[in-house]
């Protein structure tokens, strides 16, 4: 009895309550609440923890810029991630199916697949890149330690070349008029990547890299060929052996000789800068992306979570490791980069650099100075697969429980393989252009356009639409009824007035900062950059086009009645079990509620005999299960 009691418990019954099965026998579920966790910490924790923060960090005042960047964590991330969280997990659906809450704003979605989409095509196009070199490796000396191969020019000048006749020949290469170029550099443009001279100019497909593209969306749809439950269980592994790998790393680099040189340098508060808006515009924004509000990645990870599981916690934990993750990464960076300009006698910021310039160029070319360098390259490698697909994984997942979730029959739930299937195939014939001689313009026109301004339009209306078109009230009702209490009133005060504003401020920085984008010295054409703000535009204007359509359907013999209509929440929005919705959720059932809803027997042993008696229906998670969900 006190077992039974002690589970009602822990599914969120309350005392005195028969025991609840707080599980979704025809969605699926995390097989525990750790897998959530480290889902979602795989998910936030990607390449930019490692490449963008630490020079975001040192340009902007190094350890001063902290300051600004836990301000804007603590009265922005932390709540807008608990908002999605809570959001999918309240209605155990994906990004559309979510708004039952508010149909006209499922544009919002619509706009949310469509970002999803950009950001999987060319984020797994890095994967592959960062494949391809912890392929190569795996030999005796590293092929870009010297300038002694057939793709360098007589510009290379390494630092391990053995006609080097001394350490002030490498200084006055590096501080003359004519710019230095390192081995790892031409490695990278020159044979790598065999850069064309124009984005128009695609060349030919670099069939290395076309291969290694291959192999990662492979990897990619055979860890979710299950859904969830595959998923689950290769983030143990994917989410966890980055930190053994940032953690070895660490312990190397701060034994070098100039690594608290590169330490200091990321750290030394400069006070001054504290008043400049850029900073706080930068730890804003490095704050939003990094987290992934507004991909729906995370609405459709906390959907498979149990409705009465604490997911205000797990938002803390999981919003504070990632920035924890971003701060430690800055150590095992600048402990390289400091030994680098320590060897080559120049200032840190000489060596530093961000993005693939990082992962791909300085940072390897620091490792060759390292004894067994090709041991710390395979690691420094791996370590980045491993973080490109803890983010993939989801950003797939979002764009298969999307589509299976919104055409809601048994047929597509039974064959949701397939769709993930055929999501990955797509995603790997729309990335084989990233993979031409232009491919790299591209990749970074995406970044820059596709996943900018976009996200940021799409969380700001989300919020409006949860807090005062669907009511706060009744969305501070929802997560009490869902977890047992409501909201702090921190968070409440910033939902509804905080985090709004911060967002706007984000808006608008990042349209005063607005550089048209280049790569070196390369300038993007004007048509590759309206390119760009189509692709911007492309997920915002779902938000309006669809808006239009719901009123338009919508009943009413007035706009205005339309409108009312075409914003109330829909009689099907709640809880997805039956035995969940109580109070002004409690079912008055009806054909058209019917199929929405799955009910699960209150006492399973009992129905146990009854179930056998019943077909096995394939699950969405891949399973089989009686279909024991009929009312």
């Amino acid at each position: 009895m006190a077992d039974k009691c002690s589970e009602g418990l822990l599914n969120g019954a309350v005392p005195g309550e028969r025991g609840k099965q707080d599980k979704s026998v025809k969605r699926g579920n995390w097989g525990n609440q750790i897998e959530f966790v480290l889902t979602s910490v795989g998910y936030a924790v990607g390449l930019g923890n490692v490449w963008r923060f630490p020079y975001l960090c040192y340009r902007n005042g190094g350890g001063a810029f902290m300051f600004p960047y836990f301000i804007m964590l603590v009265f922005c991330g932390i709540p807008l991630f608990f908002m999605e969280l809570s959001f999918g997990q309240f209605a155990s659906q994906g990004c559309l199916g979510v708004w039952r809450v508010s149909p006209m704003f499922k544009g919002v979605g619509y706009g949310m697949m469509v970002v999803s989409t950009y950001i999987g095509i060319y984020y797994n196009v890095v994967i592959c890149i960062a494949f391809y070199y912890f392929f190569v490796s795996m030999t005796r000396v590293l092929p870009w330690t010297y300038c002694s191969n057939a793709w360098n020019t007589p510009d290379c000048v390494g630092v391990l070349d053995g006609n080097l006749s001394s350490r002030a020949a490498l200084n006055l290469a590096l501080n003359a008029t004519q710019k230095r170029t390192s081995p790892s550099e031409e490695y990278w443009r020159r044979y790598v990547l065999d850069l064309s001279d124009d984005i128009g100019n695609l060349g030919e497909v670099r069939l290395p890299l076309l291969g290694c593209l291959g192999v990662s969306w492979v990897v990619v749809f055979l860890c979710l060929i299950k859904g969830v439950k595959s998923s689950g269980k290769v983030v143990y592994f994917t989410a966890t052996f980055p930190y053994v790998v940032l953690t070895i790393l660490f312990v190397r680099g701060i034994t070098l000789e100039g690594a608290l040189t590169g330490i200091m340098y990321y750290l030394t508060p400069q006070w001054d800068k504290i008043l400049d808006a850029k900073v706080w515009g930068d730890a804003a924004s490095q704050i939003f992306y990094s987290l992934g509000c507004a991909w729906g990645g995370l609405i459709t990870m906390a959907s498979y979570n149990k409705f009465h599981n604490n997911c205000y916690r797990d938002s803390i934990i999981i919003s504070i490791t990632n920035c924890a993750t971003s701060v430690y990464a800055g150590f095992v960076i600048f402990s390289i980069l400091g030994f680098m300009a320590n060897h080559l006698g120049v200032d840190v910021s000489k060596v530093a650099d961000h993005g693939p310039g990082l992962a791909f160029v300085a940072y390897p070319e620091a490792l060759t100075l390292l004894p067994i360098s090709p041991l710390w390259s395979v690691l420094f490698f791996f370590m980045l697969i491993l973080l490109g697909l803890g983010t993939q994984f989801c950003l797939l997942e979002t764009l298969v429980t999307a589509i299976v979730d919104e055409v809601g029959n048994e047929w597509i739930i039974r064959r949701k393989t397939f769709v993930t299937l055929g999501v990955a195939v797509a995603g790997f014939l729309l990335g084989v252009p990233l993979t031409t001689q232009a491919g790299i313009y591209w990749l970074l026109l995406m970044d820059n356009y596709a996943a900018s301004f976009s996200l940021v339009i799409i969380s700001c209306i989300m919020c409006v639409a949860i807090m005062y078109i669907y009511g706060h009230r009744n969305y501070f009702k929802d997560i009490e009824m869902m977890l047992g209490f409501p909201p702090p009133l921190f968070f409440q005060i910033c939902w509804r007035f905080i985090s709004p504003v911060i967002i706007f401020f984000i808006l608008i920085f990042t349209v005063i900062q607005y550089r048209p984008i280049s790569y070196n010295d390369y300038v993007y054409p004007t048509w590759a950059i309206s390119i760009g703000f189509l692709m911007a535009l492309s997920s915002v204007i779902c938000i309006p086009i669809y808006a239009i359509y719901k009123v338009c359907c919508s009943e009413g013999d007035t706009l205005l009645e339309r409108l009312k209509n075409a914003t109330k929440a829909s009689k099907d929005w709640g809880p997805a079990l039956a035995e969940h919705r109580s109070g002004r959720y409690a079912p008055a059932f009806s054909p058209s509620t019917e199929s929405h809803l799955e009910v699960q027997p209150l006492q399973p042993e009992k129905s146990r005999s009854e179930a056998e008696a019943v077909s096995p229906v394939q699950g969405s998670n891949g399973s089989a299960h009686s279909q024991d969900s009929r009312l």
